[in-house]
């Protein structure tokens, strides 16, 4: 039984996406690191801000991943006020706000970042929980961070589905015994399949509390 949904925030509630490629490609430029749009994919993937940093520079010490790590929230700031939400989605908040199922977010974003996205477009109010980078010691694709939003809602893991556009976030979502759902184009819908998504959407157009009820039956 249906009893929690958990959504991650970018590129699932937030479509943050381009802007987030956009600003890491200006960061790794001006540190000195030119990429290219394969080696960029690694973003996408829902990975935690120190991660990406460690995987485009190397060893880096505390200090260099704090300092890189502001510098880049520090761009991304900027484009907080041009972000759109999914297709969808603001739609389906309402209808489960209105249908008094517990919502949570969790994302692998700084808790600055995640609730100034939050406040700006006014969703904060439909999400019960609220879990990031902040509180949890591994990222996805570690189960941790689901684990702990379904503790916010008080609700069983196995009660539990999850929205997620990642790989990583599709297996911490099944690594945590919960149900995912993807939310992806079709040049990347297959990855999350074979990842282990039970069900992939383009985006929320027309999608309802009853669709996602039936699509998990």
């Amino acid at each position: 039984m249906l009893k929690g949904i958990i959504f991650d925030m970018d590129g699932v509630v937030v479509d943050s996406h381009p802007s987030h490629l956009k600003v890491w490609r200006e960061f790794l430029c001006s540190a000195g690191k030119s990429v290219t749009d394969a080696e960029l994919e690694f973003v996408r993937d829902g990975r935690k801000k120190e991660e990406i940093l460690r995987y485009f520079f190397g060893g880096l010490t505390d200090d260099e991943v704090r300092a890189y790590g502001q510098e880049k929230e520090r761009l991304l700031a900027g484009e907080v006020q041009s972000l759109k939400t999914i297709p969808g989605v603001q739609e389906l908040l309402i209808e489960l706000h209105g249908a008094a199922v517990p919502v949570a977010l969790a994302s692998n974003g700084s808790a600055g970042r995640v609730h100034r996205i939050l406040d700006v477009l006014r969703l904060r109010a439909y999400f019960a929980a609220v879990v990031t980078a902040n509180d949890v010691a591994l990222g996805k694709p570690d189960p941790e961070i689901f684990h702990k939003a379904a503790e916010k809602l008080q609700v069983q893991p196995f009660e539990s589905v999850v929205f997620e556009d990642s790989v990583s976030g599709v297996r911490a979502a099944k690594a945590a015994g919960m149900k995912c759902l993807g939310i992806a184009d079709s040049l990347h819908a297959k990855a999350l399949r074979r990842a282990g998504a039970d069900y992939v959407f383009p985006n929320f157009t027309n999608t309802s509390l009853s669709g996602i009820q039936k699509v998990l039956a």
